[in-house]
């Protein structure tokens, strides 16, 4: 096969070592093999860099399973060394591999014959902001689990402040807790603690507020209202850098905030994980298949079968369909409509999963044009579909026993309908 790169290495990255297999051409001209093992300790990987320098290595592939291979790639990337990092299970399906050949000189040979496809990588402000917002979502997701804790306190207390105040985390919630804290079991005075419209629930404040709350209680609450509040501060301060790293793109987070059902979180994490240069996906269908939000393929023998959407990144995916979750209770918008009309024939989460779509394919192409999301309204099925719409209830009232006459015309009158 004609070789594509004439000194190139290929390394198998693991958590304690690196094995690297140099390719490049000998003094007699044929192809040879260097294997070298290093540790992954910093001073180690720079003298991998160092030998790969001096060999006037110019690309090099790296298989790894988790994170093992970052501190590797940044390390030869600031060295100007081409890096591709792909997938092993791309690897293994290459034909040819023998078994006493190790997985580094297979990695090798085959990036000297340009059959390697390398894995998304972003930009290093881009994988600095995505530990940023990945951190900040694993805060909140942990915030979300200590206020249900917090509840099953009030629960177990027989304390039913969750069924008459909407945030038992609001400000007259607080109050309320931290009193009961502090000692007060009066019901009548914690519930004067009400401000704002909840004032207009003292009397059944007051009934919620009087159950078995005992010191027992008190030490689990405080305890959960500590680790709540500091969680709190922790997700202010992330919210904080993250505004500062994405001051660039603040343009592209504002057009992604038009779309129903993303919020100005989702869009960052939107534009942390695909990125804000859609140069690396070639069209709309390779985003949503990278994001795994794409339907699964599976047909054999001209027959298409049940198939589960492909894996991808899961922080990417989760966020598109939390938002396709407000997007589907929002009124009056295209993605409310689709979402109607695909969960009554195929269910609530294939219906989902395709909201989700739609929203990663706007994204796209917002943030490759650079242009804000266009509305084009919940009757954009209606009018694609006239014609059918017609044909199909008149059909149906048809079989109901009625005659129609459809009479075109906005100012025309409504149907006339004889029996």
């Amino acid at each position: 096969m004609q070789v594509c790169h004439t000194v190139c290495c290929g390394l198998d990255v693991h958590k304690k070592k690196v094995v690297a297999c140099l390719r490049s051409s000998g003094t007699d001209g044929r192809r040879r093999s260097e294997v070298r093992t290093f540790a992954t300790t910093t001073r180690a990987l720079m003298a991998l860099a160092d030998w790969l320098v001096s060999a006037s290595c110019t690309d090099v592939a790296m298989e790894s399973t988790g994170i093992y291979w970052r501190p590797v790639y940044q390390i030869l990337e600031e060295r100007q060394l081409a890096m591709l990092l792909v997938n092993a299970a791309h690897v293994k399906k290459v034909p040819g591999r023998k078994t006493d050949v190790t997985d580094c000189e297979w990695i090798a040979e085959l990036l000297e014959h340009g059959l390697l496809r390398g894995s998304f990588v972003p930009s290093a402000p881009l994988r600095k902001l995505r530990e940023l917002t990945r951190t900040r979502r694993q805060l909140i997701d942990i915030h979300s689990q200590q206020a249900n804790r917090l509840q099953k306190v009030l629960e177990t207390a027989n304390i039913k402040l969750g069924d008459v105040a909407t945030d038992v985390l609001g400000t007259s919630g607080r109050a309320m807790l931290k009193a009961l804290i502090a000692g007060e079991r009066d019901p009548q005075k914690l519930a004067k603690m009400a401000v704002g419209r909840l004032k207009e629930k003292r009397a059944a404040l007051a009934d919620a507020l009087d159950g078995h709350f005992t010191d027992h209680h008190a030490f689990l609450l405080r305890s959960l209202l500590v680790h709540v509040e500091f969680l709190e501060q922790q997700i202010g301060e992330f919210d904080q850098r993250i505004a500062e790293a994405t001051a660039p793109m603040v343009t592209h987070i504002e057009h992604l905030d038009t779309i129903p059902g993303v919020a100005r979180r989702s869009a960052e994490q939107i534009i942390a994980e695909l990125g804000d240069d859609m140069r690396q996906f070639p069209t709309a269908e390779d985003a949503a298949s990278w994001a795994g939000i794409c339907p699964g393929n599976h047909e054999s023998a001209g027959k298409r079968r049940r198939a589960r959407t492909p894996k991808g990144n899961r922080w990417l995916r989760s966020t598109l369909v939390e938002s396709a979750r407000g997007a589907a209770r929002k009124r009056n918008c295209y993605l409310a409509a689709q979402y109607g009309r695909l969960a009554k024939r195929r269910g609530d989460k294939k219906a989902i999963v395709a909201v989700a779509h739609s929203i990663l394919v706007a994204a796209y192409y917002m943030l490759r044009d650079g242009v804000e999301y266009r509305e084009v309204g919940a009757q954009h099925f209606d009018r694609i579909q006239r014609e059918h719409l017609i044909h199909y209830y008149q059909r149906r009232l048809s079989d109901l026993g009625l005659d129609v006459m459809v009479i075109e015309g906005a100012a025309a009158e409504p149907s006339t309908l004889r029996h």
